[in-house]
């Protein structure tokens, strides 16, 4: 077989073969219930989010009595299917949030979402992002995977669903677009 005929034959096979790469994009909508403040009658559930650094007393944000500049909270917020505390728990969000700005309520946050049920079971995802939180619709790039989403790559939408401003406690509802 001439040489340019088997050169022609190899790029046909390779062309093909990237073609048929297998990448599947998931979409998946979850709640992450973040619990500053445990009810005071002990009956509600524990704190979820634990402030472990307090910023200044001269870094007070702009409209906001409780956090300040520099404040750092240590997470552990379950993830459910559902908006309401007893929903199915898909699993949990592990990581921090800083209040990373001077001027306005946003957040430095970092967390492995690990998924102990579903269809991600045994998987989890890590997201960096700048957190806006009273932005309406916020992006979470996803910055990698492991278990059953090893390698994943994507970013979640997070809203948030309800908001306490007496106890800082907070709903969020994500909904994560995953490629593995």
């Amino acid at each position: 077989m001439p040489l340019l005929l088997q050169l022609a034959l190899a790029v046909a096979v390779a062309v093909a073969m990237a073609g048929t790469a297998t990448t599947t994009t998931t979409h998946t909508r979850f709640y992450m219930h973040d619990t500053v403040t445990a009810s005071a009658s002990g009956g509600g559930p524990a704190a979820t989010a634990v402030r472990v650094v307090r910023g200044a007393a001269a870094a007070a944000l702009p409209g906001d009595a409780v956090n300040r500049f520099g404040d750092l909270y240590a997470v552990d917020d379950p993830l459910t299917d559902g908006a309401d505390a007893p929903s199915a728990a898909v699993g949990r969000a592990r990581g921090f949030y800083m209040f990373a700005s001077r001027t306005d309520s946003a957040l430095l946050f970092s967390a492995t979402m690990e998924f102990t049920a579903g269809v991600h079971r045994g998987g989890a995802v890590s997201v960096l992002a700048r957190d806006a939180i009273l932005d309406e619709v916020r992006e979470l790039p996803v910055v990698g995977g492991a278990g059953v989403l090893r390698g994943a790559a994507g970013y979640g939408l997070l809203r948030t669903h309800s908001f306490n401003a007496t106890t800082n406690n907070a709903v969020l509802q994500i909904d994560m677009y995953l490629t593995v």
